[in-house]
């Protein structure tokens, strides 16, 4: 039997088992949880698959800038058909389109963010990634072949130093990059931010380049890992103004990163409160509980968040 049967065969049994199971959420709501992350899961790999041929095309004709793009765009077509979800990008004066080169940033909330990126990635753009992952195979070429910057960790102190290649690249090349502050995933049912480390900060600061800030609404009523939650649904993203960077130094990235992370938070509780067509008050940070975020509720004060606004 040849591999394109197998191939055949497994995309039809793939494909089954995913209808079974949204057949089957009908009566088990949880199965819901189960078909959209299996139809997530083919779809990232046949984006995948896709992204290795569409860069190397792209690299030939010289256009390898855009391939991240185009992998994205595809990833988002895709997940909207096999899963039901999108997120509905808000820029009315096309900073995507615009503004280049920046660092784009945004909240980082669980493993559907790569949908996001699909759905707002502009042009001439890329993510970061640590340079020692250059050397594993498909991963590592891809990124190389579509214009990732790396940036070298392993040499540097400290995150002024390993942004200066980036730096050099960023400026060199007129790439954009897109990072994640908090620097992991922060799985919040509330909407909430993760202290903010300043790596993205000083890369901007030193290529010159404006921080544009790209927030989403707290989407746990969409996927909520916890409780097995995955429903379809469109999810608010807003593009917010760029931030200049122009003469501001390594003294500025502490004032730079807090009054950056308390504007996406603000902008993430109001974009919450229209995906979930609820009021949700503005944050305010009470001298007494410096640590907390205290926000009124449905007559009660609730802490949606524990984190200290300092930047780490």
């Amino acid at each position: 039997m040849s591999f394109t049967s197998y191939l055949v065969y497994f995309l039809t049994g793939y494909t089954g088992l995913v209808v079974a199971f949204y057949m089957l959420s009908a009566v088990v709501p949880k199965a819901a949880f189960v078909a959209r992350a299996l139809a997530a899961y083919i779809s990232l790999i046949i984006c995948a698959i896709y992204g290795v041929f569409a860069s190397i095309f792209l690299r030939i004709i010289g256009r390898e800038q855009i391939a991240q793009w185009a992998v994205a765009r595809a990833f988002k077509y895709i997940m909207a058909f096999t899963t039901g979800i999108t997120f509905e990008v808000e820029d009315p004066n096309k900073y995507l389109e615009t503004v280049r080169p920046a660092v784009f940033i945004g909240n980082h909330q669980t493993e559907l963010d790569v949908l996001m990126l699909g759905c707002m990635f502009p042009k001439h753009c890329s993510v970061t990634a640590k340079k020692n992952l250059k050397s594993i195979p498909f991963l590592g070429w891809f990124m190389t072949l579509s214009g990732t910057v790396f940036i070298d960790r392993k040499s540097s102190k400290n995150a002024r130093d390993a942004m200066a290649g980036a730096a050099e690249e960023i400026q060199g090349r007129k790439q954009s990059v897109y990072m994640f502050p908090e620097g992991t995933r922060s799985y919040a049912k509330e909407p909430s931010l993760l202290p903010f480390k300043k790596g993205a900060f000083h890369l901007a600061i030193q290529a010159g380049v404006p921080i544009v800030p790209v927030v989403a609404a707290n989407y746990s009523h969409i996927l909520y890992i916890k409780n097995l939650v995955f429903n379809g649904g469109k999810i608010p993203t807003k593009v917010l103004d760029p931030i200049p960077t122009t003469g501001l130094t390594a003294e500025d990235v502490d004032e730079l990163t807090r009054s950056t992370r308390e504007l996406m938070l603000q902008e993430i509780i109001a974009l919450t409160q229209k995906a979930r067509n609820q009021p949700i008050a503005v944050p305010v940070i009470s001298a007494k509980f410096p640590k907390a975020l205290i926000v009124p509720k449905l007559g009660k004060h609730t802490s949606i968040v524990a984190a200290d606004f300092a930047s780490q």
